[in-house]
């Protein structure tokens, strides 16, 4: 890790580039899926549930189908609408679990009100679930044998692996505790990379005198603009998780991705950064294709 008593123009920042490691990821995927092919095997299956018309989830799901494509894995589409019930949505789940043809599946958040995340979540079998979301898996994190790893946490554990940063002894600063981000990477953090770890939060008083001592920090609140340069140490790593929409006329879409860090500013310090977008994101679907592939190892 570059000395923090380095001059700020002694640091040459490193772009994690996460369309790169995604790409290279789906590329080792699809040689595999290639081979089992040869060997008269079918191909890892993927079943996706999606509820209701939010644009958004419409969105990341396509991109996952596109992914699945890509690799050559198969994969399924089940659309209800916003009013289908709980109990019938269950009924469906509980059918992809028991279907030996269907490797790992997901149910595409957010869902409407009248559905509790939680009580879906926890109906998926924990083999099948390539999201990592259910407290089985959660709970693996800290375990010797690890099951199917919550994907965005998964896809930013490959990325520091992939770009060789030293986490064994660093400071590690992780600001914000979600069940999807913080919490179980901050947990990966610990067990996998032995770093020294420290979770921050919206309680958490003096967020400034925490981040300025972190060898690595990683961001995920979804607070565009959170971390500025005086909050960092020079030659840290800073991995931006946050990814906002925000208002942008020039954008012919209307709006712009922005990330919890102020790219601009912060970036010539560090010795690595994640951009946004381009950095975390990519990496989220590619861990779940790896997840869906471990799925299916484990089915057969």
């Amino acid at each position: 890790m570059t000395s923090s008593k380095l001059q700020t123009s002694d640091i040459q920042p490193k772009i994690i580039d996460g369309r790169k490691v995604s790409k290279d990821i789906k590329n080792e995927i699809a040689a595999k899926v290639e081979k089992i092919k040869a060997d008269g095997k079918r191909a890892p299956h993927l079943a996706i549930i999606l509820v209701g018309d939010d644009g958004a989830s419409h969105t990341y799901v396509n991109g996952k189908i596109n992914a699945c494509k890509a690799v050559g894995f198969d994969y399924t589409l089940m659309h209800f609408a916003s009013t289908i019930s709980e109990e019938k949505l269950i009924k469906h789940i509980e059918q992809q679990n028991e279907d030996q043809d269907v490797d790992g599946f997901i149910v595409q958040i957010p869902l409407p009100d009248h559905i509790s995340v939680e009580r879906i979540t926890e109906r998926i079998s924990p083999l099948k679930d390539v999201d990592g979301f259910t407290n089985q898996n959660f709970g693996s994190i800290v375990s010797e044998n690890q099951l199917l790893l919550p994907a965005t946490p998964y896809g930013i554990m490959e990325l520091i692996r992939r770009y060789e940063i030293e986490t064994e002894g660093k400071n590690c600063v992780m600001v914000g505790a979600s069940r999807i981000a913080g919490a179980p990477l901050s947990l990966m953090m610990l067990q996998e990379g032995k770093a020294t770890v420290t979770v921050c939060h919206k309680a958490t008083v003096d967020l400034k005198s925490h981040t300025k001592a972190a060898d690595i920090l990683i961001v995920a609140v979804g607070k565009p603009g959170l971390i500025t340069k005086d909050m960092v140490k020079e030659g840290a790593v800073v991995i931006d998780v946050g990814t906002t929409r925000v208002e942008d006329e020039s954008k012919k879409s209307g709006f712009r991705l922005s990330g919890d860090v102020v790219y601009d500013e912060v970036a010539p310090i560090t010795s690595y950064i994640t951009p946004v977008p381009g950095g975390v994101g990519p990496m989220t679907i590619a861990s779940l294709l790896l997840n869906t592939l471990k799925a299916y190892e484990l089915n057969h």
